[in-house]
């Protein structure tokens, strides 16, 4: 089924074999989520995000790799202990499901979420994200937050999970470092942030909502929320916010990808004093 070469890595020559379950049909996405949310699991692509997954305190399970990835994570493996399975690469693209162009996959057993109240407690700018289900879109969300030194970022309960693997992908790891939570209900979710004093905005390209450059000037603690790709923020949400505020744009164009206005919104409301 397999022999060994060199500590921690194992040459595997069939694509059945069951220690890498963890790996196949990842281009399944329903199948993905319910094995990874049973088994408590998700993946991580890349050397890089890898290392930083690690470095973020989660288990690792196995890795997956070609052959041409030894050399560079060899340390990693050898810290880790966790056994390295190496498939040639048509084989590898034979459990995957695709062509692993990175080369290199690790499994990583999930950590508990802290409750929304911890994010929050000691945070001044965090992001809200309701019912956003594009994997992309939300770690394109996360990599802005991260990038521009937002503190924490809340989940609605139908929200996209941030350690799906396109998601840890696209936010190159700033998923592992920038803390989340998720709420349990969705009807009263924004009563946590208004109780710990957040002036709440909802960001919206309605044309008589307030710019985002005035929207939120000498607040304190400032909670911003994004609504999902199509509709947008709920009616509910909307009207239970402090401030309902808009990016200015050219009149042609009538609204930006949510991915683009969370990177423009986050850069605004972290440097207002």
């Amino acid at each position: 089924m397999g022999h060994t070469d060199g500590v921690g890595f194992v040459r595997v020559d069939r694509r059945d074999d069951p220690r890498l379950r963890d790996y196949a049909n990842l281009k399944d996405v329903t199948l993905r989520k319910s094995l990874e949310e049973a088994h408590g699991i998700f993946l991580a692509e890349g050397e890089k995000v890898i290392r930083r997954a690690v470095a973020a305190g989660y288990p690792v399970r196995s890795f997956l790799m070609t052959e041409r990835w030894i050399d560079s994570l060899s340390d990693v493996v050898a810290d880790t202990g966790a056994p390295c399975y190496v498939l040639p690469p048509d084989e590898m693209a034979n459990v995957t499901g695709f062509h692993v162009h990175r080369g290199a996959l690790a499994s990583f057993a999930r950590l508990p979420l802290p409750p929304v109240e911890k994010i929050v407690a000691e945070a001044r700018r965090v992001v809200v994200l309701e019912d956003i289900v594009d994997h992309t879109n939300v770690g394109a969300i996360f990599r802005s937050a991260a990038a521009f030194g937002v503190d924490g970022v809340v989940l609605a309960p139908r929200c996209a999970d941030p350690l799906y693997r396109r998601a840890v992908k696209v936010s190159m790891g700033a998923v592992f470092t920038l803390p989340y939570a998720r709420m349990t209900r969705w009807y009263d979710g924004l009563s946590t942030l208004r109780d710990h004093g957040f002036w709440i905005v909802a960001l919206t390209p309605a044309p008589d909502a307030v710019p985002l450059e005035e929207c939120a000037v000498g607040r304190d603690r400032v909670a911003l929320l994004l609504g999902t790709e199509g509709d947008g923020l709920s009616a509910r949400w909307q009207r239970q916010a402090d401030v309902r505020a808009r990016i200015p744009i050219n009149p042609a164009i009538d609204s930006l990808n949510v991915a683009a206005a969370a990177a423009v919104a986050c850069y605004v409301l972290t440097r207002q004093p």
